[in-house]
């Protein structure tokens, strides 16, 4: 299977996080590439990536960030593919800040959220299987195994 998401971190910090994200994708057969990308240090080579990114086969776009989280919107200002967003617990604050920040984006630009931390990280991983399993049979399937094996206990 090709290249089908991408996953942009804010900085090197928010690594453990998408370690867990990479987990699921691995299980789930889903290829995927990570990349460190800020949006407030780096906003053009972050326009260019999302510019780019569903020419290159990638069909969702997973971004994870803390406290102001502009990653996530910005990701999803930029480019058409469906965009998960991950909050990470980086602040004083525990995350509550980038949670907000990714959840209240405006109206056209939405970007799917999941919680706070490493069950989000997961989370994220599992959506991106449902988005994708839409197209794709043999996702579908890693997925519903996974599921079958969640409700067998």
């Amino acid at each position: 299977m090709s290249l089908l998401v991408g996953i942009i971190m804010g900085s090197l910090t928010d690594e453990p996080l998408v370690v867990e994200t990479q987990k699921v994708l691995d299980d789930m057969g889903i290829e995927y590439e990570s990349k460190v990308i800020s949006a407030h240090r780096r906003p053009d080579a972050l326009s260019e990536y999302a510019r780019a990114a569903s020419g290159r086969g990638i069909e969702v776009l997973i971004g994870v960030a803390g406290a102001a989280a502009a990653l996530p919107g910005a990701l999803a200002s930029l480019s058409d593919l469906p965009v998960i967003g991950v909050p990470a617990p980086s602040s004083d604050l525990k995350g509550i800040d980038a949670l907000l920040a990714i959840a209240q984006m405006p109206p056209g630009i939405p970007v799917a959220t999941v919680a706070i931390g490493s069950m989000g990280a997961r989370n994220a991983g599992y959506l991106a299987a449902r988005i994708l399993g839409i197209k794709h049979e043999s996702i579908r399937e890693s997925y519903g195994t996974y599921r079958a094996g969640l409700a067998a206990g």
